[in-house]
């Protein structure tokens, strides 16, 4: 058997090829529709693809052959389906190789029947290959995309409805008209709101215990000392007898050598100790100055260091002092590098007090950065400044509710030794619930 393979424009094109190079009793076997040409499978051009295939034996013979019995119709039918897929296996190619001879001399009634099954055959073949690209198959991602574009519509309904639920029981549960005012007095102040959320849920709770009637009176009362609660502690505010090295640390600006200054002159005058200063304050202009010129009012000693190394022999100059007021270097300590390299003038021997400076005018935000890069190393207490130079007094509560220091003093204004004080804090309290200025 011959087999051959021609790409054409047109069947016609097609049938008379055939007949010109297999004779008129050429069996087609399969057509498809192909590309050629094109850039990159793009561009091509329309062609159809003809296999074809002819019997090699004589054809003298074809009418004394004998019948085909069923058992050699079946060989050739079977050798029919080979050749099929062998065809559609191939590479494109001009001419197929020859193909040894299997079937015997079939007569021309027989011819129809073969052509006919290989057709069939090929028509099947084909429809099977095509069943693997159904649209059902083609569209299952579609499907599955769809279905999870509902779920998470449905998900998306579900939460709303919660949320729908909350604002109502919120509605529900709205606060009585006493405490919505304290709550608004506190968040003026700039409190955090996650603790007046705390305040206000047990203060309820307690009236509900009690099964008493929210007053005005009685609101403010407990809200007291709810706030209260946040300020106690055991220590002391004052600086400890036994102290023998105080360090001051914070941020620039926030006045830390008048305030040295300040308790310095409080040691001295009140306390008749010996006060000895140490100064790191090499960044800023004039800040040795500073220092010196109280240190001269006071009539205490003051030692300069440039590196940790220095510190040793500043100690050794101090030693008859009975405290020792540390003024260091105000940097930008947003920066923990900067904390991290302060740190190191902080490691002192015998008993010793770390205090941070912060200024009332600075942003919470800002302070809450700050303490919490000095907070991994070491801080006793805080110091409140310019209390003078504000009306807001909320981030005395933040700092102390969420770093749990110890309140120390309080400045309200520059002069030395006055306006430092002791930090009070149900005065605090009394300005944070104060009925606001007009």
């Amino acid at each position: 058997m011959r087999v051959k393979r021609y790409v054409v424009d047109s069947m016609p094109d097609a049938l008379q090829k055939i007949r010109t190079d297999l004779g008129k009793d050429a069996v087609i076997l399969n057509t498809k529709e192909i590309r050629t040409g094109g850039f990159l499978g793009m561009f091509g051009k329309k062609k159809i693809e003809v296999i074809a295939a002819i019997d090699n034996t004589n054809s003298n013979a074809a009418p004394t052959a004998p019948k085909v019995t069923s058992q050699l119709q079946q060989q050739k039918q079977q050798s029919m389906i080979s050749h099929v897929y062998a065809a559609k296996s191939q590479p494109h190619q001009s001419d197929f190789p020859e193909v040894p001879d299997v079937l015997v001399n079939v007569s021309a009634e027989n011819e129809p029947v073969a052509a006919k099954f290989v057709v069939d055959t090929a028509s099947s073949l084909t429809q099977t290959s095509q069943q693997t690209y159904t649209p059902a198959s083609v569209n299952a991602p579609n499907k599955i995309s769809y279905q999870k574009d509902e779920q998470l519509i449905e998900e998306l309904k579900q939460m709303k409805e919660m949320m729908k639920k909350l604002t109502q029981a919120s509605d529900v549960f709205a606060l009585p008209e006493p405490l919505q005012k304290l709550e608004q007095r506190l968040s003026d102040q700039e409190v955090d709101h996650k603790l007046i959320r705390q305040i206000m849920d047990e203060t309820v709770a307690d009236f509900q215990l009690a099964d008493e009637p929210v007053t005005e009176e009685s609101a403010v009362q407990l809200v007291k000392a709810k706030l209260a609660q946040v300020f106690q502690s055991d220590h002391s505010k004052k600086i400890s007898p036994n102290t023998r090295v105080v360090h001051f640390v914070g941020p620039t600006g926030v006045g830390k050598t008048t305030t040295i200054a300040k308790l310095a002159a409080e040691q001295v005058l009140k306390y008749q100790r010996k006060v000895g200063f140490i100064t790191s304050d090499t960044y800023r202009i004039a800040a040795i100055e500073q220092l010196k010129t109280y240190a001269t009012i006071l009539n205490v000693p003051l030692e300069v260091v440039f590196s940790p190394q220095d510190l040793v022999k500043a100690f050794q100059n101090l030693a008859d002092c009975d405290v020792i007021f540390m003024d260091t270097a105000g940097r930008n300590f947003r920066n923990e590098m900067y904390v991290s390299e302060l740190n190191s003038l902080l490691k002192t021997q015998g008993s010793s007090e770390t205090i941070l400076v912060l200024s009332l005018t600075t942003k919470y935000r800002d302070m809450k950065a700050i303490t919490n890069n000095f907070n991994k190393f070491k801080l006793d207490k805080v110091i409140f400044t310019k209390m003078d130079e504000t009306d807001s007094y909320g981030a005395i509560v933040n700092i102390v509710h969420e770093f749990s220091l110890q309140i120390s003093y309080v400045t309200n204004g520059q002069s030395v030794p006055d306006d430092i004080t002791e930090l009070n804090e149900w005065q605090i309290i009394d300005l944070l619930l104060e009925e606001p200025r007009a």
